[in-house]
Formats: C-alpha cells, structure tokens, sequence
C-alpha cells in the first residue's frame, strides 16, 4: 500500500475520525491502530475488561466504512466453528435429486454437494472473502485454547485457507485485523511476532471524565466528575472486577436517567449494581459507601 491509499493522512487525522465515533484514543493507541492500518498488520490489544478493546475495533469499521466482522472466541471453538460449514439441511435436500430423473439419469452427481451454495460461511472465511472492505475482529482470543491460536496464526500468515472441495480462498488484500486479549493466559510468542501490539490501561481522571463527556453527554458535569471520580476510587479498592470505562459510563448513565444531579451515599448504593458486578464486591463497597462517595466530592 503506498501512502497515497492509506485511509488516513496521519496519526492525528485517524485521532479525529475516531473521536467522530465517540472513540477517544490516546496517542500511543491512535499510532498503533494508524500502523496496522496502514501496514496491513494485525493489532493485538491487551488489558483489563472493560477497557475499550472492543470498541476499538467497532469504532475503526465506523470510521473506515467496512463491514465489522467478529469473531467471539471461547473455550472449545474449533477451525469449523470460526472458518466455514456445510449446510447440511440444504445437503440433504438436494441428495434427493440424486435420484432417477424423468429421462432415467441422474440429476446431479455427489460432487455437486459440495459446490460454493451449501458452503456456509463463518467470521473468518468472511473476513477473508471481504478482504479490504473488513474489519475483523478476533475477540478473547485468550479464552481459546493452544490448538485454536496456532489455527488462527495460520490464517493470518497467508490471509488464505484452503477448503478441499472448493480450493484455496485468499484475500485479495487483507483486511484490517484487531485482536483482543484479557490476558486470562498468556497469547504465544508466534502469534504476537506477527501482529503489532498495545496495552490498553484504565484512563486517568482527566480522561474518563471526558470519555463520559463524550458518551454520556446529557450528564451534568458535575455529576460526571463524581462518577470518573468514584470509579477511580473503586478501582484501588480489593474488589474481584475493577470496574471499566463502560461500567462508569452505565453509572453516569443510571444516575442522570434518576434525576440524581449530585452523587450522596442513597444514590450510589442504590445504583452500585451498574458499575459493580459482584456479589461480595457490592457487599464490601455498600459498607465503605461513605469513603467512596468522599472519594468523589
């Protein structure tokens, strides 16, 4: 890709494009999605849940017009689950025009079964056939196991597979890859040589507030301010889940939507269930509610 096809001129006009997706990225993250772009490089993101990983992903498809395709991974998930099916129902059907035909010969042959119209599509065979009009997102890669990764890191080499019955399918150019990880195990050396990398951390004060801002803009400031702050108090709390960026926007959001414009000990321990989502954690935190909401004024 020369310069002149790149999507985007520069790291601050990438910056500004996201920020029209309500998207704030600093300008550590903002460079390294403007490198995988523009290199054709997979982006493996790491940090905690909660941290805006995903979103990375859906705001980029938004910025750069293409079609989000995502793959959630989980514990089992297997190359058939993730690349492609046959449709076995549609199969079965057309077994029947194997039969006789009117003119005593048979109607198809078994080789027909498994032309391109019973081939079902899965996110990366997608990604791959869409090419450069995708953004694939690969999320909780961590969540899958040792065989599932060395599949993933395959496909990624080539941005190609090969289906028996049809024959090699390869991206024309590739599309935009994000990898996310909550970092449950650790993601192989391979995989992370062949991709870029970022660590995605909790925001300072400053910038959570304006994330809420941007998010959540019919919340009083002042309230959004006790918000960034009460999160920010939470999360050096011993809490089980520290909460994320989402979760104080769903808190700023739950307050403003209750009429509440200033955060007291009632309001914050009746609405802790957005921002905190564990029993012993609610448990704890109701106890030192007053600490919390001290925290924030």
């Amino acid at each position: 890709m020369t310069r002149e096809d790149l999507p985007f001129a520069s790291v601050e006009e990438l910056t500004r494009a996201l920020r029209g997706e309500a998207y704030l990225a600093d300008r550590a993250l903002a460079t390294a999605i403007y490198l995988a772009i523009s290199l054709d490089k997979p982006l493996l993101l790491e940090g905690e849940a909660g941290v805006g990983k995903t979103e990375v992903a859906k705001a980029l498809a938004k910025t750069l017009g293409r079609r989000l395709i995502r793959l959630q991974c989980y514990e089992g998930i297997d190359a058939s689950q993730a690349l492609y099916e046959w449709d076995y129902s549609r199969q079965l059907i057309a077994v029947r025009t194997l039969q006789v035909g009117e003119a005593g010969t048979p109607a198809a042959s078994v080789g027909d079964l498994f032309g391109e119209e019973f081939l079902v599509e899965r996110p990366l065979l997608a990604a791959l056939r869409a090419g450069a009009g995708a953004v694939l997102l690969v999320d909780e890669l961590d969540r899958a196991d040792d065989e599932f990764e060395a599949f993933l890191l395959e496909v990624l080499s080539e941005f190609a597979v090969t289906v028996p019955e049809v024959g090699r399918i390869a991206a024309e150019r590739p599309p935009a890859v994000i990898i996310t990880s909550n970092r449950t195990r650790e993601l192989h050396d391979a995989l992370k040589r062949r991709c870029l990398y970022h660590w995605i951390d909790h925001p300072t004060l400053e910038r959570e507030l304006e994330i809420i801002g941007v998010r959540a803009p019919e919340v009083p400031a002042a309230l959004a301010r006790q918000v960034a702050q009460a999160v920010q108090h939470l999360r050096t709390m011993d809490v089980a889940k520290r909460p994320g960026v989402a979760e104080a926007i769903d808190w700023a959001h739950a307050l403003a939507f209750l009429g509440v414009s200033f955060l007291d000990d009632g309001a914050a321990s009746a609405t802790l269930g957005t921002v905190l989502k564990d029993h012993d954690d609610l448990e704890m935190v109701r106890a030192e509610i007053a600490r919390v909401v001290g925290a924030a004024e």
